[in-house]
């Protein structure tokens, strides 16, 4: 389990960047780079870290199932994934 302040700190950029998304967007078109520069860093989203639904682990992150590998694997182990099974030939 990920510490409590690494989860709470993506939230808060979570939040910041859905906020001012439309902002950033607008004053990137307008090339206003001075603009730009004086809004929060967390505001950016290439600054929100992928972490696992369950653990909060943010490596070993699969995108498409949003969770990590060790999840992953135990819930498909379980059948909770739906169309994934353990492979056998």
């Amino acid at each position: 389990m990920a510490k409590k302040s690494q989860l709470a700190r993506n939230a808060k950029r979570v939040r910041l960047t859905a906020r001012l998304a439309q902002k950033r967007a607008a004053l990137k078109e307008a090339g206003d780079w001075e603009t730009l520069q004086k809004l929060p860093r967390n505001s950016s989203a290439v600054r929100i870290k992928n972490r696992c639904a369950i653990t909060g682990r943010s490596r070993g992150y699969m995108r498409y199932f949003g969770l990590s590998r060790q999840q992953f694997r135990e819930m498909a182990r379980r059948g909770e994934i739906p169309g994934v099974k353990k492979s056998s030939w």
